[in-house]
Formats: structure tokens, C-alpha cells, sequence
């Protein structure tokens, strides 16, 4: 069972996010969250059913824009729509709702870049979920061809990240 303390940091998670819409279920207990609404938790163990309203949201944040990074040149890639609809390539999913970090620290180099090469226990990137820091591995064998989302972009389960054309 979930205790409070994590459903609040669910919340703010799906607050802070653009999602609408969140369920998570484990054992016997299921999540549902809706933003602009109020928001059920509803557990399947007998006579357990918690009810919580979303905070308000929170004051917008407005970020100052970053000036624009050198131009790094890369190999010529296939059109987009192509290379996301190209059944031959192995896409590595995220394995939990959380958000997207392409480095260890924010002084880091990427993990991969598009065009690196990978192998099974390489790991990719790292998802954050409830302050915890999971590594991705790639799971496979072969070459980055493309990196899906942008880093400290929330990303959803089953979400993929990257695309890898598998050696």
C-alpha cells in the first residue's frame, strides 16, 4: 500500500508535468489521477478507499531562455516521421513514469549521443521517479540512431526513448 507521503509526490510529480491523466496500480492498490478535477485513489484491499483533491497548481514558472548551443554536426539521418516509423529499429522504452536525464549531473556528458555505439548493459540514460535515479540500459547491441526526448522532459511508461539499430 501506498503510504501518504508518496501519493503527495505523485501529485506534484503529475502537477508539474503535462500530463492529464495518471494510474498506476501494483498489487492491491490503484492510482488515478486527472489534473482540473478531483483526483481518486482508490486501493482494491477491502474497505480501503482514500480520496485527495489536487493542490491548486502552482504559480507558473517562467525560465529565462538559455543561449543557443554550438551547432554539433552530425550524420545525415533519414526524415524524422521515417526513422520513428521504422519497424527494423529497436526502440528502448521507458520502464516507469518519471523524468528524463540524458547525464549523470548536469556537468556531465550525455550518456550516448546520436550515432554511438551500445551495447547490452550500456547504460543510456536515467529516469528519476520519486527521488529515486533508475539507469537504462540499452538491452541490445548497435548504433543510436535517434534520441526521442529531450533531457529533463517527463516521460510516461512504455515511452520510448531512443531508437537503436540493433548489430
Amino acid at each position: 500500500m501506498l503510504k501518504i507521503q508518496e501519493i503527495r509526490e505523485i501529485i506534484k510529480l503529475v502537477d508539474s508535468s503535462s500530463i492529464d491523466e495518471f494510474v498506476f496500480e501494483a498489487d492491491d492498490t490503484k492510482v488515478k489521477l486527472k489534473k482540473n478535477g478531483a483526483t481518486t485513489v482508490v486501493t482494491d484491499a477491502p474497505a480501503q478507499v482514500i480520496k485527495a483533491v489536487t493542490p491548486a497548481p502552482a504559480a507558473p514558472v517562467v525560465e529565462t531562455p538559455k543561449a543557443p548551443a554550438a551547432p554539433v554536426a552530425e550524420k545525415p539521418a533519414a526524415p524524422k516521421a521515417e526513422v520513428a516509423n521504422d519497424a527494423s529499429l529497436h526502440k528502448i522504452v521507458s520502464p516507469m513514469v518519471g523524468t528524463f536525464y540524458k547525464a549523470p549531473n548536469p556537468e556531465s556528458p550525455a550518456f550516448v549521443q546520436t550515432g554511438d555505439k551500445v551495447g547490452e548493459e550500456t547504460v543510456v540514460c536515467i529516469v528519476e521517479a520519486m527521488k529515486l535515479f533508475n539507469e537504462i540500459e540499452a538491452e541490445v547491441k548497435g548504433e543510436i540512431v535517434e534520441i526521442l526526448v529531450n533531457d529533463g522532459e517527463l516521460v510516461e511508461y512504455g515511452q520510448p526513448l531512443f531508437l537503436v539499430k540493433e548489430d
